[in-house]
């Protein structure tokens, strides 16, 4: 049977991947631990296994509740039981692959495939680089076997096969999450593995997640990137944050809230950890029983009628989202016209006086006003008139300076709304005697211009306009 046979094959080669990753990155191993093991008596072992299937159980108690049909709470309580369970999606995670469902992947598609590199690793999770058959990259998600919480299982359990089990149902719970949360803003689930193809082979435990690859965030380098792009890594941030607030599994909240916790995709942020992200809500009798804790700050929300810690999740998102984004990536270079609303968002989610809703409303409107050049009202129409303009025309022979930040590090490289922009900010700065508007666009959809000192000739080039001074601007 050939497709059992790609199946063997791809299981056996994802094994030896894993192992060669995991031999060359990490030193312990599960034979020093087992090595360590005294005689055990039958008493002791019978201890042991009843402890590890209660830590099981306990695992599956946390995922039951994500397969649970969404109950608002304006519905009356009735109790939501077993029998309401998504048993499909459970027995594909544990037992199969989803590439049944439009094209997801599976085990099959891991045959051939080459790995990259360790993009990395944590108490739980080795995060893997590999390229599929046809050159395709995604990132795979696997048990890290040398990691702390599978030792810490075998030393405390004994039994590597179930402990194997019980670390890989945070896979599994992410690959829940991954199915119910599905947004632009959520790294992509492209499918999983489990075992062999189907379940054969009873390594069920041998879990593998397979995503869409990203890049890790790199915040000093997003710190020196300019400022539209800083303002889109918070606006994707408040656009899933939004989601979040009201997904169907409730208001989710991300008790890891770290930059780590992100990756980008072609310029768009994307949450990739959501092991740590929990619905459950606070239940409270009083307002004090409702207290978010911060290092340097500390906020109290109501206690609901019901019993509940109105908005936690939700405050709590949004205030991690701005000592750990906003702060850094939105006030610095911020476009003059736009400075006073980029206060305005600081206070408000700083302070933990605006909902997400509020502040998306807040984000949208400034991306409005940047995208439309309506924050460039002041600009005197009659600043471009000391320009001379040659259409279809690219410079040639430029001697270019540099500024901060720039699209390019051999030049400033700048984006506008118009040509009546770059000719002010041609004019802030001493070195410019010319600028030329590309075809190029950024994601908002303005023009990236180029700012040079002097050029020596033009050259035909259809898509681009030079703009050079008449005479040179006054010292100021």
């Amino acid at each position: 049977m050939p497709g059992m046979g790609n199946s063997l094959r791809a299981a056996a080669l994802l094994a030896f991947v894993v192992l060669s990753i995991l031999v060359s990155l990490l030193i312990s191993s599960v034979q020093q631990f087992g090595a360590r093991i005294a005689p055990l008596s039958n008493a002791t072992v019978a201890a042991d296994e009843f402890a590890l299937i209660y830590q099981l159980n306990e695992r599956r108690r946390e995922i039951i509740p994500l397969l649970l049909p969404h109950q608002d709470e304006n519905e009356p309580d009735e109790p939501l039981l077993d029998s309401n369970l998504d048993y499909s999606l459970w027995n594909e995670i544990s037992h199969g692959s989803r590439k049944a469902h439009m094209d997801e992947l599976d085990c099959g598609s891991l045959v051939d495939m080459q790995a990259v590199e360790v993009l990395g690793s944590g108490y739980t999770k080795l995060v893997v680089k590999v390229n599929l058959a046809g050159g395709q990259p995604v990132a795979l998600k696997l048990v890290n076997e040398k990691g702390i919480d599978m030792g810490k299982c075998v030393e405390d359990f004994k039994d590597p096969k179930g402990c194997r089990e019980l670390v890989s149902y945070k896979l599994k719970k992410e690959i829940v999450l991954l199915q119910r949360l599905e947004h632009p803003n959520v790294i992509r689930l492209r499918g999983h593995c489990a075992g062999e193809a189907g379940g054969k082979g009873g390594e069920s435990e041998r879990v593998t997640v397979i995503l869409e690859q990203g890049t890790p965030l790199q915040m000093i380098q997003l710190l020196q990137s300019p400022w539209e792009d800083r303002f889109r890594v918070c606006l994707d941030l408040v656009r899933l944050l939004h989601f979040l607030s009201r997904s169907p599994l409730g208001s989710v909240g991300l008790l890891d809230f770290q930059p780590r916790q992100f990756v980008t995709v072609s310029g768009s942020l994307k949450l990739t950890d959501l092991d740590d992200a929990s619905s459950e809500e606070t239940f409270c009798h009083t307002d004090s029983d409702c207290t978010l804790q911060f290092p340097h700050r500390n906020f109290t929300l109501p206690c609901s009628a019901r019993g509940v810690c109105e908005g936690l999740s939700e405050k709590r998102n949004i205030y991690n989202a701005y000592r750990y984004f906003f702060t850094y990536l939105l006030p610095h270079q911020a476009p003059p016209g736009l400075t006073h609303l980029v206060d305005q968002i600081m206070n408000s989610t700083g302070e933990l006086k605006a909902d997400i809703n509020q502040t998306l409303e807040a984000f949208e409107h400034i991306l409005h006003l940047y995208t439309s050049g309506l924050h460039l009202d002041n600009l005197p129409p009659s600043i471009i008139q000391d320009y001379t303009v040659m259409r279809g025309m690219g410079s040639s022979g430029n001697v270019e300076y540099r500024c901060w930040p720039s699209y390019s590090q051999q030049g400033c490289v700048l984006s506008v709304y118009s040509a009546k922009e770059a000719a002010h900010i041609c004019n802030s700065h001493s070195q410019c005697n010319s600028f030329t508007l590309t075809g190029q666009k950024t994601w908002t959809g303005r023009l990236l211009a180029s700012f040079r000192s002097s050029f020596s000739h033009l050259v035909p080039d259809g898509t681009s306009e030079v703009y050079v001074k008449k005479t040179k601007a006054p010292e100021t």
